[in-house]
């Protein structure tokens, strides 16, 4: 990296820190969160606490592992600030996509917050891991993370006194991966980040609740349910979602490319059913059906809302988009030191996520920089 684009890196990142040095309100927190942050945005191959206090001229770990466990600054506003920062480049309120997914950590041991034999999509089969639930943005411009909730199984939440010894408050009651990510996307309506559509898998789609939340707030979604949901059709039946889609006519198949995938666009054959024949007044209800071309018996299912002149492009276009959320795992994993953590408690937990999807976001606005033809940005940053 040549020294013009050093000392670019650098300003960059100072401006970038000083968007949140406010939460931090000792001097000692501040420069111990830059050093964590410039840690987890090295080429370091493992961003542990040994390895990130190495890299920091520490000589050992216990300055960082006090930012993260006992130092006074507030989590939950670097989370906002964050989120924030990333929606000021990636903003689109038209097409920008709210997704809800998780992912796994896995751990050994039984003492880390919320730790437990459970399944993980990660690992695709039960591991002793924790399991953390979060919303990311994306759009045409990017994506990247923007929320996160540590999900606690019922074996922690009833025994208060494993609780207490992980840090974890007595207000912190049992809640599922579902509530957790309806309390995400709460806060980011209430926050008024503009985006146009919410998007998730069926673990958080097939439940009820959430969809009629949406609706009731006029949000569009497309969220996939299995095919054994039951959905109104416009006869006011009852039918399964894969029955319905069955019925429907060849011709009633449109193949669409809506995504680049790592070997290139990512093609189907989509097709909707109209349902819910109760409805307001512009707005349109579908169950959307996506099927393989190379294996015409995998199909997905989703259902959808939007105004009613909404295309099956855009439908289509909305599902595929979860896809970017695996993406925003993979980065902040392989490149932001994500799932590099070896703490315990459940406040540190938070701050490591947290200051792991900063560094993300840092460079999210760094690549806009670059698309954009700035200047400023450092190309060996990118």
């Amino acid at each position: 990296m040549a020294i013009t684009d050093l000392e670019t890196w650098s300003r960059s990142f100072s401006e970038f820190t000083a968007s949140f040095a406010h939460r931090f309100p000792r001097v000692e927190s501040r420069r111990q969160a830059t050093s964590y942050l410039r840690g987890l945005l090295s080429e370091l191959e493992r961003k542990n606490g040994w390895t990130l206090a190495e890299m920091c001229g520490e000589q050992g770990p216990e300055r960082l592992q006090r930012l993260l466990n006992f130092y006074a600054w507030d989590t939950d506003g670097v989370r906002d600030d964050v989120r924030d920062l990333v929606v000021e480049v990636l903003a689109d309120p038209d097409h920008g996509v709210l997704i809800l997914d998780d992912t796994g950590f896995l751990k050994k041991g039984t003492k880390s917050a919320g730790v437990a034999r459970q399944y993980s999509g990660t690992a695709g089969r039960i591991e002793n891991c924790q399991i953390g639930v979060f919303l990311a943005y994306a759009s045409s411009k990017g994506r990247a993370l923007i929320d996160r909730e540590l999900y606690l199984p019922k074996a922690w939440t009833e025994d208060r006194d494993r609780c207490r010894a992980s840090g974890i408050g007595e207000q912190v009651a049992f809640a599922t991966k579902n509530e957790l990510g309806h309390a995400m996307l709460r806060r980011a309506v209430q926050s008024g980040i503009p985006f146009g559509w919410v998007t998730a898998d069926e673990a958080y789609g097939q439940v009820s609740r959430l969809r009629l939340w949406m609706e009731e707030h006029d949000i569009h979604h497309v969220v996939a349910v299995p095919k054994s949901q039951t959905v109104i059709t416009m006869d006011l039946g009852q039918e399964r979602a894969h029955r319905l889609i069955a019925d429907l006519p060849e011709q009633a198949w449109e193949r669409l490319s809506c995504a680049d995938g790592a070997h290139g666009p990512r093609v189907y054959d989509w097709a909707r059913a109209d349902i819910r024949p109760w409805r307001e007044p512009g707005k349109g209800h579908w169950l959307l059906a996506r099927r393989s071309i190379t294996d015409p018996e995998e199909l997905a299912y989703y259902i959808c809302f939007a105004d009613e002149n909404t295309t099956l492009v855009e439908l289509a276009r909305v599902a595929a988009s979860r896809w970017a959320v695996e993406e925003c795992f993979q980065a902040a994993k392989n490149e932001t030191g994500l799932d590099h953590y070896q703490v315990r408690g459940y406040r540190a937990w938070y701050r490591h996520i947290t200051l792991s999807m900063a560094a993300l976001a840092f460079l999210v606005r760094l690549r806009q920089g670059v698309q954009k033809g700035d200047q400023n940005t450092p190309r060996a940053c990118v």
